[in-house]
């Protein structure tokens, strides 16, 4: 989780560059656009005021997505828009991968890898 954090600012520039590539598959920017909006939606299935649970809902929503992008998009098109290393960002895709295993590899597949 402190990975994730640490990388949000990387993460977050990521997904703007990652948005705007016509290679990237329509069900993935699908995806990052839901994700993005829901991450600032002031509606969330877990309210933010309740201590350390409230963001819990929010921090699986980024890993699912992240997690998705780093494993099923093509790796050269996110090394590409990624401002730290190769390293730092097979660390990050780790730390995603921990949050989301509860969601079946073939729903991300489906929606990250589709055309």
């Amino acid at each position: 989780m402190k990975t994730l954090l640490r990388a949000l600012p990387d993460v977050v520039r990521l997904v703007a560059r990652l948005a705007t590539d016509p290679v990237l598959p329509r069900g993935a920017k699908i995806a990052l656009a839901a994700a993005a909006v829901y991450l600032m939606s002031p509606i969330d299935l877990i309210p933010d005021f309740v201590p350390f649970v409230g963001y819990l809902d929010d921090a699986l929503v980024a890993a699912v997505v992240l997690d998705g992008v780093l494993n099923f998009v093509d790796r050269g098109v996110v090394l590409r828009y990624w401002p730290g290393s190769p390293e730092s960002l097979d660390r990050l895709a780790r730390a995603a991968r921990l949050l989301a295993i509860w969601v079946p590899r073939r729903l991300k597949a489906r929606v990250f890898a589709s055309r």
